[in-house]
């Protein structure tokens, strides 16, 4: 990350939240005051797709709260939303971003 600041980045599309070392509470914490995140909202690997509206809920709520901290938080999903996903799931995102704004 700190070469993409140094470069002069200063947003990170998108915030792969199911990568290796792309833990939000690290990124927000060392990176939070010189990027903006955009994405890691939910994962569309496993959670979106395959997980239960709840686990969708939970997911929505904790990026929104740890990227979300002090700004600078562009909420979308990891990576583009594929047509498998069940349309309660879709639901249960945006009840869970309506929820925290």
């Amino acid at each position: 990350m700190r070469a993409f600041i140094d470069a002069g980045f200063d947003i990170i599309n998108p915030a792969q939240i199911n990568a290796r070392d792309m833990v939000p509470e690290i990124l927000k914490e060392e990176f939070g005051n010189q990027l903006v995140f955009w994405g890691g909202g939910v994962n569309t690997q496993k959670v979106l797709p395959f997980g239960r509206p709840e686990e969708v809920r939970e997911q929505v709520r904790h990026a929104c709260e740890t990227f979300g901290r002090e700004g600078g938080f562009v909420f979308n999903t990891v990576h583009n939303i594929q047509a498998n996903v069940p349309v309660e799931n879709m639901v249960a995102m945006i009840e869970a971003l309506d929820e925290y704004r």
